[in-house]
């Protein structure tokens, strides 16, 4: 909307309350919905294979920004409570597909319901109908700044 090459104090006062708000906002709805088994970290990675065919655990390293071994280590984890399955890659074989089982895929749907229950109730108890309507508007603010 500018061609002002330097954002005015008022954006850069945003972006970093944005930032930090979004961050806090995520770790908390996370921790609402931590099932005791799991880690934060390992829920990710659930919440990742969702939208995926199957990736390698160098992909999801990546994607999750940790160390290959790290999430080798994740991916072993998870595998061992049934909510992965490694596959030889059909167009690689030397590689190895990281996909949800079915429970897992279960697991991700009930701590995502739980995580919407969390932040609704939230709504309901601590803003009024003004400040929710309020927030709804604000998201299609933040909802224009991701489209090119």
């Amino acid at each position: 909307m500018s061609d002002n090459p330097h954002p005015s104090p008022s954006a850069v006062q945003a972006s970093h309350a944005i930032r930090a708000i979004i961050s806090r906002l995520r770790r908390r709805i996370l921790n609402a919905s931590a099932v005791d088994d799991l880690t934060l970290g390992q829920t990710s990675v659930l919440a990742r294979l969702s939208g995926e065919g199957g990736v390698t655990a160098s992909e999801l390293a990546s994607a999750e920004g940790v160390r290959h071994q790290s999430m080798t280590a994740m991916v072993a984890a998870l595998a061992a409570r049934e909510l992965v399955v490694r596959r030889p890659d059909p167009a690689d074989g030397r590689r190895l597909l990281i996909e949800l089982t079915p429970e897992g895929r279960r697991r991700l749907e009930e701590g995502r319901q739980v995580r919407t229950e969390w932040l609704a109730e939230r709504l309901q108890d601590r803003c009024t109908e003004e400040e929710r309507q309020a927030v709804i508007a604000a998201l299609a603010v933040l909802e224009r700044l991701t489209h090119d």
